[in-house]
């Protein structure tokens, strides 16, 4: 089976620091070749992979600014079209772009849906659903107007989140700082909890970071520590009593929410979106509606077996899951 995965070239593949889509394409890619499978990975040049590489973009265009970002899609994008009758299986993470190549190519087509990110997107899914496959990546996040060949959960590689039995007394908020991702109701949290908060994680809203959260940052009970990378990531997550994820939008995913359990840590989140399918309430994190309730769960969350978290997130959501199950959907999509 010969396979192409097609990667998104924001970040590099891995990501260095954030970049959840490019994260999942690089374990996906490094457990097919594990299982022998003929992998090529497109995405950018710097990117590391023990599959073969090819891409058209010598860096990211998000840590490169004088990279155009549409160009660059466009030549990334149209360089594995080209070269489509190479693959028997083309796997797009790419969003809904590569979609308007699908008819004039022979190979079929997977294309992964992390997310709906406007509305607007989903003209260009329901115009090829007939023709392409598509894959959620929980139960929460499908769209009626859409037929699915499966839903497969993102996975974590274990190795990367080894297991913390004895956390610090600190709260963590890990993830991009925008309203949509809740870092001022962390911080409320955090503090009607009489707890230390430590928010890592990308700036992606400038506006919302300098009026929000920079006046709440202390450097006493709350600290920014930045967008870190993946050492500094697996001992934030491992030594934190809980992680706080209370989400203003209904997420698709939320892969730092099984980082967070594979290292033990348990996880406190609004109920919102697919966050019902990743945390077992009362057992792995509790799941909440208010600021209120996620204060009362802080004091709870102690309780909690740390190694049950573990072996939840190992049962559900680890590398090998995820390609195993990735690997059935390529064996359907081919007897087609």
């Amino acid at each position: 089976m010969r396979v192409a995965i097609l990667s998104s070239i924001a970040w590099r593949t891995p990501p260095r620091q954030y970049g959840p889509w490019e994260q999942v394409a690089s374990y996906l890619t490094e457990g097919l070749v594990e299982k022998g499978v003929d992998v090529t990975l497109f995405a950018t040049t710097d990117s590391v992979t023990t599959a073969k590489l090819e891409g058209t973009s010598h860096a990211p265009y998000a840590e490169d600014r004088n990279i155009d970002p549409k160009v660059a899609e466009c030549l990334h994008i149209s360089h594995l079209m080209e070269n489509a009758s190479r693959f028997d299986l083309i796997h797009n993470h790419f969003d809904f772009l590569p979609l308007t190549y699908s008819k004039l190519i022979r190979a079929p087509m997977l294309t992964t849906i992390h997310g709906f990110s406007s509305p607007k997107i989903r003209d260009v899914y329901r115009k090829y659903n007939g023709s392409c496959f598509y894959a959620s990546i929980s139960n929460a996040d499908r769209s009626d107007e859409l037929d699915y060949i499966a839903t497969v959960y993102n996975g974590v590689d274990g190795k990367d989140f080894p297991f913390e039995k004895t956390p610090q007394d600190y709260l963590l908020f890990f993830g991009r700082i925008h309203p949509e991702k809740g870092t001022l109701e962390a911080i409320q949290i955090a503090r009607e909890s009489g707890k230390v908060l430590l928010i890592a994680g990308l700036i992606q809203d400038d506006a919302y970071f300098e009026q929000k959260i920079k006046p709440c940052i202390d450097e006493r009970s709350v600290f920014y520590i930045g967008n870190v990378g993946p050492s500094e990531r697996k001992t934030l997550l491992g030594k934190a009593l809980a992680l706080l994820h209370p989400i203003q939008f209904n997420e698709p995913f939320g892969l730092s929410v099984a980082e967070s359990m594979f290292c033990g840590t348990p996880v406190i989140a609004f109920n919102r979106g697919s966050m019902c399918e990743l945390i077992v309430d009362g057992k792995t994190g509790f799941l909440v509606h208010t600021i209120g309730e996620a204060v009362q769960a802080v004091t709870n969350v102690a309780r909690l077996d740390r190694q049950e978290c573990r072996q939840w997130a190992k049962a559900m959501f680890s590398k090998e899951k995820m390609v195993d199950n990735y690997m059935k959907v390529y064996e359907e999509i081919l007897c087609r």
